[in-house]
């Protein structure tokens, strides 16, 4: 490379005009360097994105649609919180299977060691001083009695109470259900934007990484050619390094980030998968309508709030009638098995049968009715509390994401005019450079203005989309 160099040198000292032989050795230095960075290996190549298989595996590229639905599916928490709906209807059917007629079957079956004697008496002899009297048994020594027993409940204030409530326990735990989706959407596509940030990061560092070996080898060659002085090399040098260890750290952040979107989307750590989007698509949906009011019952924690009112409620009217009797129909059938011989007890039965009605009034208790009863009026104003306290925590939530996402906004159009123009900037200094107008000094500060300035802007990209997850759930608005 240096005898070529060489003999470019001594063919341009042919030609006449400091000028003239400036303009070529310029230009000649660029067709080297091109051809020197066609002939480099390409460092690109050596960057593996996270979740490519290098076993040359296919990998899955998902949207961020399609994550929120594999963490629907997947997810622990999505689906304990569905299993705690089937849970609810279970114990609802349990707390109501009492208004069912309710069967049950026993026996004793006994055998008499000894027995007393009954108070019958038999005459049997007369004598001069009176009738004598014998006892005689009336009991068996061997008694089977089976019964079957039927009872119908009429009226219960507790199953009243299973009754009215059962709906609200249903809805609570749907609730649970719609609570634990719309944290997975916000989780799920921040994290999402975390890695694509981290991701176009890299592809910014990569470009830059390319850019500064272009600008180390473009000042290499014109040290060599005596144009420029060492330190602009060294320079170059420092900041093609500075600008590889940013590229180092972005690729190992990137994967536990990976792994963080793995955690929320309940996907198996051991897979791996790229995510996919769509830029424009992105930047079409970064638009929220700010103008939008406040809605408090669209926040499920409002609805959670007035489902428990409900059932407190009940619970208050169920202490409150608690001194209604409770009535219930029942039907009892026996066979009375006896005999004094064991070998004869089924030889004959005796079946009886009957029918009532069961009253049941609780008259005194220990006061226990009527401290339940202010409990639960108590409990009931502390969720009165709760929902004023809630509102204000919500519009606390509201305001503030408004404005970090109107602020973000604005400040995202800022930086994206910057970009623009830190990205003109750096061409027209890496040309006067170039020329031998400015020092290399210059082509560092534009070069550094340039990475900042689409850092800068990357960040404000997903911090926005980030402010409009939280705006959409301090307003209720998730869709899931």
């Amino acid at each position: 490379m240096k005898y070529k160099l060489s003999c470019l040198a001594k063919l341009i000292n042919d030609f006449p005009g400091i000028l003239t032989r400036r303009v070529l050795l310029i230009a000649c230095l660029s067709v080297v360097a091109i051809h020197s960075f066609a002939q480099t290996p390409d460092t690109n190549k050596l960057f593996v994105p996270i979740g490519r298989d290098t076993s040359n595996k296919a990998v899955d590229y998902l949207t961020l649609r399609q994550c929120i639905n594999y963490a629907f599916e997947h997810q622990p928490s999505i689906n304990k919180a569905l299993i705690g709906v089937d849970i609810a209807h279970a114990t609802n059917s349990i707390n109501l299977s009492g208004w069912l007629p309710q069967v049950s079957a026993n026996g004793d079956l006994v055998h008499y060691i000894q027995q007393s004697s009954s108070g019958t008496t038999v005459p049997t002899t007369s004598t001069s001083t009176g009738t004598s009297a014998t006892s005689t048994r009336t009991t068996y020594g061997n008694t089977f009695v089976p019964e079957l027993q039927v009872s119908q409940a009429i009226f219960n204030p507790s199953l009243l109470y299973a009754a009215k409530s059962a709906p609200f326990y249903i809805q609570q735990a749907q609730q649970v259900s719609d609570s634990t989706k719309i944290f997975i959407v916000s989780t799920v596509s921040k994290s999402f934007y975390n890695v694509l940030l981290t991701l176009e990061q890299i592809n910014v560092l990569k470009e830059d990484t390319a850019r500064l070996g272009r600008s180390l080898r473009d000042s290499y060659h014109q040290y060599v050619g005596g144009i420029v002085d060492e330190t602009d090399y060294e320079e170059a040098e420092i900041s093609l390094n500075n600008s590889k260890a940013q590229l180092k750290q972005a690729n190992e952040n990137v994967v536990p980030e990976y792994a963080v979107l793995k955690q929320y989307m309940g996907y198996p750590p051991a897979k791996q998968f790229n995510v996919d989007f769509d830029t424009l698509q992105m930047m079409r949906d970064i638009h929220i309508d700010t103008t939008q009011q406040l809605d408090y019952e669209k926040r499920i924690e409002v609805q959670q709030v007035k489902t428990q009112l409900a059932l407190q409620n009940q619970l208050v009217n169920y202490y409150r009638l608690s001194f209604l009797p409770t009535v219930s129909a029942f039907y009892n059938y026996n066979l009375d098995f006896e005999s004094n011989k064991a070998s004869e007890l089924f030889n004959s039965s005796y079946p009886t049968s009957l029918i009532g009605l069961s009253v049941s009034i609780p008259i005194f208790t220990g006061f226990y009715r009527t401290n339940n009863l202010r409990k639960a009026r108590l409990q009931e104003r502390q969720l009165d509390w709760d929902a004023v306290d809630l509102k204000s925590q919500i519009y606390s939530q509201y305001t503030s994401s408004l404005a970090n996402y109107k602020g973000n906004m604005y400040n995202l159009e800022l930086l994206q005019k910057n970009v623009t123009l830190a990205k003109r900037v750096y061409f027209v200094v890496q040309l006067q450079y170039k020329q031998g107008i400015v020092a290399y000094l210059n082509v560092i500060t534009a070069e550094s203005n340039l990475i900042s300035s689409e850092i800068s802007y990357l960040n404000a990209l997903f911090t926005v989309l980030s402010n409009k997850i939280d705006l959409q759930k301090a307003m209720g608005t998730i869709t899931y």
